[in-house]
Parts: C-alpha cells; structure tokens; sequence
C-alpha cells in the first residue's frame, strides 16, 4: 500500500513538473513570436521613415531653389536702389531723395503643423509597451488604436495582443474575451489560428476542458497547414 502510495507521488510530481514545463514553453513561445512581430513591424516602420525622409529632402530642395529666386530679387531690388541714389546725387538740394523701398520677406514655407502620428507609430507604440511587460498600458494602448483606426489591417492583432495582456496576468476570463472578439471582429485576420489556439490554452486553464478541446479540434480542422493547429495537436495528444 505505502509502495503503491509513493508511485502516486512520483506520478504526480511528473506530471506538475510537465506542466510547468509546457508553461514555460509557451511562455517563451509567445515572446518570441511577440519579438518577430516587433521586428517586422519594425522594418515597417524603417521603411515609412526612409520614404518620409526622402519626401522632406525634396521639399528642403524646393525651398531652397525658392529662397535662392527670392535671394535673387533682393539683389535686383538693392542695385535698383543704388541706381536711384546714383542718378538722384545730382539733382537740386530742395527735391528730398527717395527713400529705400522697404522690402518685406514672407516666409511661405512656415513650418506646418505637427502631423497625425498615424497607425504604424501608434500600434508601435502600443506593441512597445507590451513588449516592455507594461501591460495595462499595453492594453489601453492597444484599445486606443482599435479605437482610431477599426479597419486598419493590424486591428485584430491589436486585439490579440489585449488578450495576450491578459492571458500573461493570469486574468482569463477578460483574455478569452479578447480572444474571442479577434475570432468574431477580424474573422479574415492572419491572428485568427493563433487566437484559438490561445481560446483553448485559456479554456484550459478555467478547467473548461471539453470546450478547450472543441475549440484546439476545431482549429485543427479550419487551419491544418499553420503553426497554431501544429501546436494545437500537441496540445490535444496530451489530454
């Protein structure tokens, strides 16, 4: 009886230490696939700002070549008025000179008003956050953008990441939320897989392990060939 007891035991531990085990696993899983989206967003971003830059020495040459034409017609102004002085010096004491036409330079290319950020700076900015383990920020920085730009094409990673905030605090019930809205609001998005795939990691965690299973299943079947149904058969051959 005390032999039978003490496999128990050791069963037992095997199975809390694989299970902690799996835990870390994933952990790490989700930072790295949260560190590759930031790198390419990333490069997004590198791409934007080099096209910006391009565009800004364009208009510094425009305003160049205008400050040159303007630097030009004050030299004609001022030989104009050297040519009036000249031909005035003769003339009778009692005929005042002319004075200097007074000669006013208007900017035309006063600096514009600071621009929308836009969706690539505020999602990066969000991801930032999440990526710098700030997650209530993350999550109101996430919301905020959903919020701004609802059709953009990172709305439902937006969305995602808000559940994987939530998943990471351990607040299951508003991460399965978060999860489900990325299945029901961006049923097109690329985030769809992996958000049920989290749907039944987050499921499993409630103890809801018939729902979670239904859900890794139907992964399974609607995305055969991605990574998140590769994971979710590992998954379901653990049960």
């Amino acid at each position: 009886m005390r032999s039978f007891s003490l496999l128990a035991a050791v069963g037992l531990a095997i199975a809390i230490s694989g299970c902690s085990d799996y835990d870390v696993i994933l952990k790490k899983q989700t930072e790295m696939d949260a560190r590759l989206e930031q790198l390419v967003q990333g490069s997004a971003a590198t791409n934007t700002r080099l096209t910006e830059m391009n565009n800004e020495v364009k208009e510094m040459q425009a305003r160049i070549k205008s400050q040159a034409a303007d630097l030009e017609g004050l030299k004609s102004a001022e030989r104009q008025v050297r040519e009036l002085n000249s031909s005035m010096a003769g003339s009778p004491r009692h005929i005042s000179e002319p004075s200097s036409p007074k000669i006013e330079v208007v900017n035309k290319d006063a600096t514009p008003p600071e621009k929308d950020a836009g969706p690539q700076e505020a999602y990066m900015k969000a991801f930032g956050l999440f990526s710098s383990n700030k997650y209530n920020e993350a999550v109101a920085a996430f919301e905020a953008f959903i919020k701004a730009y609802p059709t953009n094409e990172y709305a439902g990673n937006a969305q995602y990441w808000i559940g994987e905030c939530h998943y990471t605090q351990h607040d299951y019930p508003l991460a399965l939320e978060a999860f489900n809205k990325v299945v029901s609001n961006y049923p097109k998005g690329h985030k769809v897989p992996d958000a049920m795939l989290k749907t039944g990691f987050t499921l499993i965690s409630m103890n809801e392990t018939v729902k979670a299973k239904a859900t890794l299943q139907a992964l399974v079947d609607k995305y055969p060939k991605s990574q998140a149904a590769a994971k979710a058969k590992e998954r379901l051959a653990r049960f």
